[in-house]
């Protein structure tokens, strides 16, 4: 356990019950907004990976690299 995590326990012990039940509660809120947040995020990403405009970008810049690709370096 870490010092950080160990003072915060340390402190907690010293809450009263309705204190620690508010902290849970505010503790689970913050957990539950992440994973939210996360899962829209990763819907995001995939609606503009099917997204025709960011395909044709995407290409477009394939397009431009290719030239490079094309120049008899080797990748290390």
């Amino acid at each position: 356990m870490s010092a950080l995590l160990s003072d915060i326990k340390e402190h907690v012990d010293k809450l009263s019950f309705t204190e620690q039940l508010w902290l849970m509660e505010k503790l689970i809120h913050r957990m539950r907004e992440s994973t939210v947040e996360e899962r829209d995020y990763g819907s995001q990403l995939s609606a503009m990976a099917y997204d025709p405009e960011i395909q044709r970008e995407l290409q477009n810049i394939n397009l431009e690299f290719s030239l490079t690709e094309a120049d008899g370096l080797e990748i290390l």
